[in-house]
C-alpha cells in the first residue's frame, strides 16, 4: 500500500473514533467532529483583539491596500485557473508536480515536503493560520462586528486551518466596505508575513551562509565508476590526487588535466577512494544512432572503444570520435555502427535547411564548410561567434536515410543567432557520456536564488535573481525545481540532512553556529512560502474562500446600481456561476492528467 492509502486508512479510523467519542459526549464542548475535521473553539483571545483595534483608522487604512492587492490576485487566479484547466484539457501531461497528493500540504504525503523538515513546515503552516485569522479577527472588531468565538481546525491531528466566528447578526448589519475589508485582511496579513519572511531570508541569513568547499555530490550513477568507488549523494569532492579542489570549476579542471583513468579523490577532507575512470553512458535520447539508451535500475553503459581504438575517458573518446564520421564502436551492449555527430532529432519545414534541401530529419550533421562536429556545443560555437551571419552560406555533411550527403544552406536567424533551422539533443550522436558518473548538486544555483552571488546560476536563470519579486518567485518554485526545470536537478527544501553538508556558515551571523542558522534559514523559508501560497489560495473566487466573499461584496456593489429586481439572486447566480467554474477548474487541473 502506497502512502497515501495508509493516510486515508489513518484518517477514516480517526474519523470513526472521534465521531463515536464526540456522538456520547466524551469529548469538551470547545472540541466538535466532523469527519475527519476537527475544530476546537474558544472565546479566549477577543480581549486581546479588542485592545489591538486600538489604532482603527490605521487597521481601515492597511485593509484597504489588502482589498486592493487582494482584487488584483484573484483576478489574476481566476485568470490562471481557466487557463491551467485550458492547457490541462488540450494537453493532460502527469507529471510529478501534478499528482493529487502534491496538493496536500502533509510532509511525506506530498513529494515535495519532506519529513525531514516537518516541524518547520508546521511552524510556517500555524504562523499563516494564524496571522490569516487573526487579521479576520481583528477587522472584526475594529469595525464593531461581535466574535462568536475562534479556533483551530485539524485534518485528524494536523492543522490545516483557523477560524475567527463573527456573529452573525453583527456582521450583517455592517457596511459592505467594513466586511470587504475584513474578508481581505487575512489575505493582507499574509503577504505581510512573507514579505518579512524572505526579506530577512534574501538578507543577513542567507549573506550568512556559503557554498562548502569543494564540489557537492547529489547521487551517482547506476553502475557508473564514482558509484563503483562508493561515492554517494551527500559526498563532497575536496581533493583530486593529493590536490585541494575549492570548487565545482576547480574540480573539473583537475578531472581534465589528468590523463590517467585510475583517479584518487578525497571525500569530505576525510577519506580517499580511488576512481576507475571509463567512459560511461549517463544521458541518452530515444531512438539514437548508437541504440544506448540509461536504466535507472541497472547498470549503465559502457563505450570501451571506437575502430578498435581505447577509450578510458572522455577527453581520449572525443579525441578518437573526432577522427571518424562513421565508426564502429564496441560498448557494454554490444558492437554498433553510427555515424557521430551533432543528433539532428526534428528539422524545421520553414528553417533553411528543410526549406533549401528537403531534409526532415531525424540526421547527423558531421561537418560544416570542413570543421569537424560532434555536438551541440561544437555546433553552436561555430555559428554564434563572428564567422557567420544570417545570409552566409554554408557546406554541411549530413548522414541522413543510411548515407552521407554535401549540402550548402544559407543561413537564417539574426545577426546574434544564426541558425540552420534544426533541433540538436545533447550529446555525441544522441548520446551523453561521463567518466566519473556523478551528479552534481548545485549548491551554489540554490543560494543564489535565495539572494547569493547570481554569478552562479545556471545559463537563462540570471534574471530571475535580480529583483525583490524575482527572488520571491524563484523560493516559490525551488521545492518543485527538479520537475519544472531541468537546469536545476533536485528540489530544494532547505538546509537539512546530508544537504546542510554542502554549506558553511560564516558572516554576520556565523557566531551562533550551523544548526541555528540553518534552522532559521529554513523556518523562514518555510513561513514565506506558505503564507503567500496560503494568501494566493484564498483568493480564488469561490465560496468559502475570502476570494468567494470579496466577489459576493463586489457583484452586491455592481448589482445594487443595476435596474433590476430581484438584485439577491442575481448576486447568487453570478457568485454561483465563477464559483463553480472556479471548482471545476481546480478539478481538471488536480485530476484530468489522471484519466485523460
Amino acid at each position: 500500500m502506497n502512502t497515501l492509502l495508509w493516510v486515508l486508512v489513518g484518517a477514516l479510523a480517526y474519523s470513526v473514533v472521534m465521531m463515536g467519542l464526540y456522538t456520547r459526549g466524551y469529548l469538551p464542548d470547545a472540541v466538535r467532529v466532523q469527519g475527519p475535521l476537527t475544530t476546537i473553539h474558544t472565546k479566549r483571545g477577543r480581549a486581546f483583539l479588542e485592545w489591538l483595534s486600538g489604532p482603527r483608522r490605521f487597521w481601515r487604512a492597511w485593509s484597504n491596500v489588502g482589498v486592493g492587492i487582494a482584487i488584483v490576485v484573484m483576478v489574476g487566479m481566476f485568470t490562471f485557473l481557466i487557463w491551467s484547466a485550458l492547457a490541462t484539457l488540450q494537453s493532460p501531461v502527469q507529471t510529478q508536480a501534478n499528482q493529487p497528493s502534491n496538493f496536500l500540504i502533509i510532509p511525506g504525503v506530498n513529494d515535495f515536503l519532506p519529513l525531514a523538515v516537518a516541524p518547520e513546515i508546521v511552524l510556517g503552516l500555524l504562523i499563516a493560520l494564524v496571522v490569516h485569522e487573526g487579521g479576520h479577527g481583528l477587522l472584526c472588531r475594529v469595525e464593531d462586528i461581535d466574535i462568536e468565538s475562534l479556533g483551530l481546525v485539524l485534518l485528524t491531528l494536523i492543522p490545516i486551518g483557523a477560524f475567527v466566528e463573527p456573529d452573525e447578526e453583527s456582521q450583517a448589519n455592517a457596511d459592505r466596505g467594513a466586511r470587504s475589508r475584513m474578508f481581505a485582511a487575512g489575505v493582507t496579513n499574509n503577504f505581510a508575513v512573507t514579505a518579512v519572511a524572505f526579506a530577512l531570508l534574501f538578507g543577513p541569513v542567507v549573506a550568512s551562509i556559503t557554498p562548502a568547499a569543494g564540489l557537492a555530490v547529489g547521487g551517482a550513477y547506476a553502475g557508473a565508476p564514482a558509484a563503483e568507488a562508493g561515492i554517494d549523494g551527500g559526498d563532497r569532492i575536496t581533493a583530486v590526487e593529493g590536490e585541494t579542489v575549492a570548487d565545482p570549476a576547480a574540480f573539473e579542471a583537475a578531472i581534465a588535466a589528468t590523463e590517467d583513468p585510475t583517479v584518487e579523490v578525497t571525500l569530505n577532507d576525510e577519506e580517499t577512494v580511488t576512481v576507475q575512470r571509463q567512459v560511461t553512458v549517463v544521458g541518452a535520447v530515444q531512438g539514437n544512432p548508437l541504440g544506448l539508451s540509461v536504466d535507472p535500475e541497472g547498470d549503465a553503459a559502457r563505450i570501451t572503444a571506437i575502430n578498435g581504438t581505447e577509450v578510458n575517458t572522455v577527453a581520449q573518446f572525443r579525441e578518437v570520435a573526432r577522427e571518424h564520421e562513421l565508426a564502429q564502436v564496441s560498448t557494454s551492449a554490444g558492437e554498433r555502427t553510427a555515424p557521430l555527430g551533432a543528433y539532428v532529432t526534428n528539422v524545421s519545414a520553414e528553417g533553411p535547411l528543410g526549406a533549401q534541401t528537403g531534409l526532415s530529419g531525424p540526421l547527423t550533421i558531421t561537418q560544416i564548410d570542413g570543421q569537424r562536429i560532434l555536438d551541440f556545443s561544437d555546433l553552436d560555437q561555430m555559428l554564434s561567434g563572428d564567422a557567420y551571419s544570417p545570409g552566409d552560406t554554408v557546406s554541411m555533411r549530413v548522414y541522413a536515410d543510411g548515407e552521407f550527403s554535401e549540402v550548402t544552406v544559407e543561413l537564417g536567424g539574426t545577426a546574434e543567432d544564426p541558425r540552420v533551422g534544426v533541433v540538436v539533443v545533447r550529446g555525441v550522436s544522441g548520446v551523453v557520456v561521463d567518466d566519473f558518473g556523478i551528479q552534481r548538486y548545485p549548491a551554489e544555483a540554490y543560494l543564489a536564488l535565495l539572494g547569493g552571488d547570481s554569478g552562479d546560476l545556471p545559463p537563462g536563470l540570471g534574471g530571475i535573481a535580480e529583483t525583490p519579486l524575482g527572488l520571491v518567485y524563484a523560493a516559490l518554485l525551488l521545492p518543485l525545481a527538479g520537475a519544472v526545470t531541468g537546469a536545476l536537478p533536485y528540489n530544494f527544501a532547505g538546509f537539512y540532512g546530508e544537504f546542510a553538508g554542502f554549506y558553511d556558515v560564516t558572516g554576520p551571523l556565523g557566531g551562533l553556529g550551523e544548526g541555528p542558522v540553518f534552522l532559521l534559514a529554513n523556518v523562514l523559508f518555510w513561513t514565506g512560502w506558505i503564507n503567500v501560497q496560503l494568501g494566493i489560495f484564498n483568493c480564488i473566487p469561490g465560496y468559502p474562500l475570502d476570494g468567494g466573499r470579496l466577489l459576493r461584496m463586489g457583484a452586491e456593489g455592481v448589482v445594487s446600481r443595476l435596474p433590476v429586481s430581484d438584485r439577491s439572486r442575481m448576486v447568487s447566480t453570478l457568485t454561483t456561476s465563477v464559483g463553480l467554474t472556479m471548482l471545476a477548474a481546480l478539478l481538471v487541473v488536480v485530476f484530468a492528467p489522471q484519466f485523460l
